[in-house]
């Protein structure tokens, strides 16, 4: 069947217009990436578009590297993102399979107490008291504890495991199946797509978290990434990684040494989004509609 005119013109509109906004999505990364390649002097005197790095050199990401902090933070920032993320897996996982069975005794009123707290919570004050006196605070686990399991994670956990079919689990309790043994060997892998989606939610959450480590840390060694990116970025403190260099020299290649932070920490969250992408859509849809 030929297309119409009116179609092909359609199709020619439509392409142009979403190559146009994902070229307006993208050039901000393109354009950091490109500045943190550039020389410092060059890039400075450079105004408008940026199609491609002006001087090429690598100082920038010398000098980021090169600062203790960075290396610090990162090794903190995957301790909260591997331990965090499988913390809060686990207990999400078992928080869903319990309140998603038909036989568990006053399911919707823990719930609806569970639901509740998405709309209203104790506030910062409290929160950092109790922190306090269960003696987290200035630990690791300050970090990791607190966010152990996501209320609006844990329904759509909830909800894809009630898609599963009761038929399975009847099936497996004649064969003597335990609740744990239903749960990890029957629900869980029918429920990988859902799991996938959690596993991003979850890592990304820890991966760009701040302002927890901003409250509840104060010893400098268990900073993670972007407590020290925002140092760089807001705070202006770029001099732990100038100390090489003339004073004349420090305001360009400052410029230049935030954009390489900016692409040193967000690369690894990036290189996740291909291997869990396939699953993302499914995944949310099983989790957010109950037939």
């Amino acid at each position: 069947m030929r297309a119409t005119t009116g179609e092909k013109v359609f199709g020619v509109f439509n392409i142009t217009f979403l190559f146009g906004l994902s070229l307006a999505a993208l050039y901000p990364l393109i354009f950091v990436l490109f500045a943190s390649f550039s020389d410092p002097g060059q890039l400075v005197q450079t105004r408008g578009l940026l199609l491609f790095p002006k001087g090429f050199t690598f100082d920038a990401y010398r000098m980021v590297f090169m600062n203790p902090s960075i290396g610090t933070a990162y090794l903190n920032t995957l301790f909260y993102v591997i331990a965090g993320t499988a913390l809060n897996i686990f207990l999400s996982s078992m928080a869903a399979y319990g309140l998603s069975r038909r036989d568990v005794l006053w399911k919707n009123p823990i719930m609806f107490m569970i639901t509740f707290t998405m709309f209203f919570e104790g506030g910062l004050i409290p929160t950092f008291l109790l922190i306090n006196e269960l003696g987290l605070l200035d630990t690791r686990m300050a970090i990791i504890i607190p966010t152990a399991i996501s209320a609006f994670n844990l329904i759509i956990m909830r909800t894809a495991f009630q898609a599963v079919p009761v038929e399975l689990e009847e099936s497996a309790r004649l064969d003597g199946a335990s609740d744990f043994r239903i749960c990890w060997s029957v629900v869980f892998p029918l429920s990988m797509p859902v799991i996938a989606v959690m596993l991003l939610f979850y890592g990304v959450s820890h991966w760009n978290s701040w302002f927890s480590a901003m409250i509840y840390l104060q010893d400098r060694a268990l900073f993670p990434l972007q407590l020290i990116l925002r140092e760089i970025l807001i705070v202006n403190d770029t001099s732990s990684m100038m100390t090489d260099i003339s004073s004349g020299d420090q305001m360009p290649i400052g410029e230049t040494i935030k954009y390489a932070t900016i692409i040193v920490a967000t690369l690894p969250i990036l290189c996740a989004y291909p291997f869990l992408q396939k699953y993302f859509v499914k995944g949310v849809m099983i989790g957010a509609v109950k037939g």
